[in-house]
């Protein structure tokens, strides 16, 4: 099915579990709990939704919707009640008054001597708005859900929240397996969108693996085409993913959007961010890139080198989210009065130096995932190294450990450009080396296209896309 092609591992996990629990009809504690989370259409439902139909089982799907406990309580009843349960019949009868009251009757409805399978899904909104909820839920699993053969799937788009789910000294802890929905990656984007290597990861960058926005392209399409299209249509779901994401994540946090929006304009330390974003305080920086690194959303990085620094970097996590912070949200006026040429006239402009940048963690990724090979010897961190003037940076630097080395392993140059790694690149690579260590380090150049020196390890997008594979 072309909606989850790169979900067959995830699928397996799932059906793994799903045996566990067939295995252990019984015997005590045949139920198993697996705590899924991911970013916010990621695709958690959709994979969840295709686990159930694959199954066959009886099941419930529920969603809360960020509503009151009482509003919560109510459309769980609907559906129970709504369900292919063996036992729903029970909850329109008994009305259970509680949160407590209805979990011990969910667990009731849950036949005896069949698999089943429970889904709750926006798990993080229970605990915002259930009193003890965790406590309620871990009561429910000891006592009655985990002795029935059921698989319990609890999922959440908040990853702090969901990670505390399952932290020591929480009502929770250890009950569930963890399982982290990932965006489609480079190899995923290129088998369902048919492109070559150089343009699947464009379409990374682009759409940074979601489904929903993967989908909107045409298998085959340019990159080009497939910008048209969405800039000409206000409610594609590259136009409306972030805001609705961002909505949903922040609803009351503005100061939060301010510092996102920074970032999206290429601002990268802190006191750039504090002035792009108003010249906010300190401290009020600080509690913001607290929360957006909590949520995922933003991460600080240090030069990698042999030497300690304190010149921290700050990026966006997610290549969609900074392509659209960068390009589409500013100008959302622009798209919605029909004039997304002027938009993507915009975007062709700046999509060399834009992306020049924004490639770069996916390529120190993607040579994560290769070494070591016939080339580079293996590396435990693959960072990148820069002074506060900006007068030395090195894309790529290979360590034993990060971000302050006892060992550097290689150092490297990304060129994601027209044309190709030539002499006079290397050259300025191997000044820079000279600035960060006096050893011969090995040199690494990847290329948009080719490499036309010797004396370098070189990857191109073919090698850098089948190391997802």
């Amino acid at each position: 099915m072309a909606d989850f092609i790169g979900r067959d591992a995830e699928l397996a996990s799932l059906q793994g579990l799903l045996g566990r629990v067939k295995s252990g009809m019984g015997h005590a504690n045949p139920g198993q709990c697996v705590l899924m989370r991911g970013r916010r259409r990621i695709g958690k439902s959709a994979l969840a939704e295709e686990f159930v139909r694959r199954s066959g089982l009886p099941h419930l799907y529920f969603t809360a919707a960020r509503g009151s406990a009482d509003q919560e309580l109510e459309q769980l009843v609907a559906d129970v009640a709504a369900s292919p349960l063996p036992g729903r019949d029970l909850f329109p009868d008994a009305a259970p008054a509680n949160w407590n009251s209805a979990l011990q009757l969910l667990a009731d409805a849950v036949p005896d001597d069949a698999p089943s399978i429970l889904v709750i899904d926006e798990v993080p909104y229970l605990m915002e708005r259930v009193d003890a909820f965790e406590g309620l839920l871990q009561r429910a699993w000891d006592r009655y859900l985990s002795r029935k053969p059921v698989l319990l799937i609890l999922i959440g788009s908040d990853l702090a929240m969901m990670e505390a789910l399952n932290s020591y000294e929480r009502p929770f802890h250890q009950r569930g397996t963890e399982m982290v929905v990932k965006p489609l990656n480079p190899a995923d984007i290129q088998d369902m969108l048919g492109l070559d290597a150089t343009a699947a990861m464009d379409a990374a960058l682009v759409t940074g693996g979601l489904p929903l926005v993967c989908a909107e392209w045409t298998r085959g399409a340019t990159l080009w085409d497939f910008l048209h299209g969405a800039l000409t249509n206000p409610v594609s779901a590259l136009i409306v993913s972030a805001e609705r994401s961002l909505a949903a994540e922040f609803p009351s946090q503005a100061m939060a959007r301010e510092v996102l929006g920074a970032l999206g304009s290429g601002e990268r330390t802190f006191s750039n961010i504090a002035r792009a974003a108003g010249g906010i305080a300190h401290s009020t920086l600080s509690r913001a890139a607290d929360l957006l690194s909590a949520k995922g959303m933003v991460t600080s990085e240090l030069p990698l080198s042999t030497r300690p620094s304190k010149e921290r970097r700050y990026r966006i996590t997610d290549p969609y989210l900074r392509f659209w912070l960068c390009f589409v949200g500013p100008h959302i006026p622009e798209i919605e009065r029909r004039r997304g040429d002027l938009t993507l006239r915009r975007i062709a402009a700046g999509w060399s130096s834009w992306r020049g940048r924004a490639i770069e963690p996916l390529v120190r990724e993607a040579l994560a995932r290769l070494l070591p090979d016939d080339r580079l010897p293996a590396a435990e961190a693959i960072g990148a190294y820069w002074t506060r003037s900006n007068d030395v940076e090195i894309d790529i630097v290979g360590a034993d450990r990060a971000p302050i080395a006892r060992e550097l392993r290689f150092v490297g140059s990304i060129k994601w450009l027209e044309s190709p790694f030539d002499d006079h690149d290397l050259q300025r690579l191997i000044r820079h080396r000279a600035a960060l260590t006096d050893r011969t380090l090995p040199l690494v150049a990847v290329s948009r296209s080719g490499v036309a020196c010797s004396g370098v390890a070189a990857y191109g997008p073919d090698e850098l896309v089948r190391s997802w594979r």
